[in-house]
């Protein structure tokens, strides 16, 4: 088993805060079980929907029809998911004015109450949009496979054994995972854990 990761922020992609919280989450939940080629050109078509504008408001969203969402190519379960998402901005429920007082923990818990938002966008939101600097998703195939291969695993991890390889990056466990998809990433590997990137247009 490899010893201590050497983490280098140079070497690793680097991460922009989102100005737009809605686009974030409306993002993630987009890109969610589909492969990065696949999932950025539904993201596209979305955005076509609305054409000269920046990222459609919670109230547009809203005010899409069920035609309009099939045509850029967005599931009737998707479709769903992104009305509530849009709900509860409109309604107060998501409050994200509060975020930067917040606890990752406490931000997970107050989307997790939004249909589509589980732990793993949850976790895509801290780290691509939030830039939380101490982020682990346990979820993502991608993390499993890269703490497969630098460690040496024979199969893929559990959450248990992610966290314990983990320990010695607390408070930097954001970085550990972006070496980690990068470490996939290089193996041509990274269709198989579709999320959101560095750069993404939200």
């Amino acid at each position: 088993m490899r010893s201590k990761i050497r983490l280098e922020r140079r070497h690793l992609p680097k991460l922009t805060p989102a100005k737009n919280y809605f686009a974030a989450l409306a993002g993630t939940i987009i890109y969610q079980q589909l492969s990065g080629r696949a999932a950025t050109a539904i993201f596209r078509r979305f955005r076509e929907l609305f054409p000269g504008k920046h990222f459609p408001k919670a109230r547009e969203v809203l005010a899409l029809r069920e035609a309009q969402f099939r045509a850029a190519g967005l599931s009737v379960q998707k479709a769903r998911y992104l009305r509530d998402l849009a709900s509860r901005f409109l309604n107060g429920t998501i409050k994200t004015r509060s975020f930067a007082k917040l606890s990752d923990e406490t931000i997970k818990q107050k989307l997790l109450i939004v249909k589509g938002i589980g732990p793993w966008s949850a976790d895509m939101f801290l780290i691509f949009a939030l830039n939380r600097p101490d982020v682990l998703p346990t979820e993502d195939l991608g993390i499993k496979k890269g703490f497969q291969k630098v460690f040496s695993l024979r199969r893929l991890p559990s959450a248990r054994t992610m966290i314990h390889l983990a320990a010695p990056y607390r408070g930097r466990r954001t970085l550990l995972s972006l070496y980690l998809w990068q470490t996939v990433d290089n193996s041509a590997s990274a269709a198989d854990a579709p999320r959101p990137r560095p750069g993404e247009p939200w």
